[in-house]
């Protein structure tokens, strides 16, 4: 089902059902239909544009659901596009949410969205005295709704980061967790090319004059406005702990293999002794010097014992072993 709802609303309460085809009187400069549609076909969204003079620009935008957020003005009227984001698995996905905006209407137009408006009809609808403002403030709370559903995303993911933070601290990172990390970092700098635009989109909503855009209602647009650079914080400073990790994981890792080595090398000096003595002593000469001592074999032993003994000592005040 397509339309999700499409209710008259007089002084803030919901009066009665519209349909798509005929736009009902309003008495009152605050009286406005809201209109929720999910995916509608190009028949059901042909018919809202000519009930209401939809532009055909906007319109065309709104089937194709392929836009970055923006708002256009088109008259008297306002076209505003948000995206919505969750999460799916550890994969940030995206839909769409554009609005149509009118004196007396709210047109709103979902594609790909995981969180219906159902429940923010809802709560709006429990507060008529809010509902009063009109147009604008249903605009509000649909932004507000889309952006608050960002904060959980970002908390998810630094949850996750943080997590492999610790383990890149006690272990070795796997591959599959460094192919997390960068899958994570690319979510994210995606992530940001959203919500500059949707920061640009409640900016321009705080200072745009149009006559459905009460000067009481802009706080509440500047309030969106801080909820997104909030996120966008979030993220920038989740990036650096990001790039953290990568430095601090690279840093231990060379730390251990550079341990590794001197504690290789250690045993290599130390076994030199004895394989350079028993070299020297294996080769097959008729003369050499001691061969026939009587306790030339102890002698050498000792000799081997005391020089390994003497760099193992060495090499453990240097602490390579």
């Amino acid at each position: 089902m397509t339309v999700i709802a499409a209710q008259l609303y007089h002084n803030g309460r919901s009066a009665e059902p519209v349909s798509l085809e005929h736009c009902p009187p309003m008495p009152q400069d605050n009286d406005f239909v809201w209109i929720g549609l999910h995916e509608p076909s190009e028949a059901e969204l042909r018919a809202v544009q000519k009930t209401y003079g939809l532009h055909p620009l906007a319109v065309e935008d709104a089937l194709k659901a392929h836009q970055l957020p923006k708002v256009d003005v088109y008259g008297d009227q306002l076209f505003v596009v948000a995206r919505t984001a969750h999460l799916e698995n550890d994969t940030i996905a995206y839909g769409e949410t554009a609005m149509f905006v009118g004196q007396h209407h709210v047109i709103s137009v979902r594609h790909g969205s995981a969180r219906a408006h159902t429940e923010l009809r809802a709560q709006l609808e429990a507060a008529p005295t809010l509902l009063q403002h009109g147009v604008d403030y249903v605009l509000h709370a649909i932004l507000d709704f889309i952006v608050d559903g960002y904060l959980p995303i970002v908390e998810t993911i630094e949850e996750d980061v943080l997590e492999i933070e610790q383990r890149a601290l006690d272990a070795f990172l796997e591959r599959d967790q460094v192919m997390h990390l960068f899958a994570l970092r690319r979510e994210l700098i995606r992530f940001q090319r959203v919500l500059g635009p949707m920061g640009e989109v409640c900016s321009k909503l705080v200072h745009l004059e149009m006559p459905f855009l009460d000067a009481a209602v802009r706080p509440y647009f500047g309030d969106v406005l801080d909820h997104v650079k909030r996120v966008e914080s979030m993220v920038a400073n989740l990036r650096e702990v990001l790039t953290s990790v990568f430095e601090v994981s690279h840093l231990l890792e060379s730390q251990r293999q550079g341990t590794i080595t001197r504690q290789l090398a250690s045993w290599a000096a130390i076994l030199a002794v004895p394989t350079a003595i028993a070299g020297i002593y294996g080769m097959n000469f008729e003369y050499m010097p001691e061969l026939h001592t009587r306790y030339g074999y102890f002698v050498v032993l000792g000799a081997i014992a005391v020089l390994c003994s003497g760099l193992y000592g060495w090499f453990r005040h240097t602490r390579w072993l």
